[in-house]
């Protein structure tokens, strides 16, 4: 089995009603994948074959309409049944596309509301005594990255220093031999999390 057969044969990410803006960006790298993210993302014609068409002729016209039906097939695959009723008369990839992304992306108010929330939720967490930095980080990072889908920047220096103003006394010999030895106005999040995790 090819390496082209085996990734072909994995499903595409099913879009229940909920978090679009997720499903959408797996949804584009699956497409990409199995090479028809261009019949999604443009509505082009097939131009009827010319008399006497020449076997490359041929064989492009075929692997055009392959792409576009083989594009539309997977989005319908990748959607519930109850999105799929809302779809089904849908007759091209780009269609299907732009009603999804119609339907379910939030406005910019809703979406501006989002990410004010998200960053108050970010600004409130504190580590537990409990936790690990594993842990910890992961909960961050999960709202950082909510906030990113959504379309607002978010820095990894902004989450160093929340990480350092908010965990446990536990760990100020650490944050301390980091001082001494780095720049904490410019460290990476990834070094910040091996020094504590160490």
């Amino acid at each position: 089995m090819n390496s082209e057969t085996s990734f072909t044969a994995l499903t595409p990410p099913v879009f229940n009603g909920t978090n679009y803006q997720v499903w959408a960006i797996r949804m584009e790298a699956y497409l990409d994948a199995i090479d028809v993210w261009e019949a999604v993302e443009q509505e082009y014609e097939i131009p009827p074959l010319p008399n006497n068409p020449t076997v490359a002729q041929i064989k492009s016209h075929k692997e055009k309409r392959q792409r576009k039906s083989k594009a539309r097939a997977s989005l319908f695959a990748a959607v519930s049944s109850t999105i799929f009723n809302r779809i089904m008369t849908l007759k091209t990839a780009k269609e299907i596309r732009d009603f999804l992304k119609q339907e379910y992306e939030r406005d910019e108010r809703i979406r501006g509301m989002q990410v004010l929330n998200l960053i108050r939720e970010f600004e409130l967490q504190k580590m537990k005594e409990s936790e690990t930095i594993k842990e910890y980080s992961d909960i961050l990072l999960i709202i950082v990255n909510r906030v990113r889908l959504l379309g607002a920047d978010f820095s990894d220096s902004r989450i160093v220093q929340k990480i350092l103003v908010t965990i446990p006394e536990k760990f100020e010999t650490t944050i301390s031999s980091l001082e001494n030895s780095k720049d904490l106005s410019s460290i990476t999040l990834a070094e910040l999390l091996n020094a504590l995790q160490a």
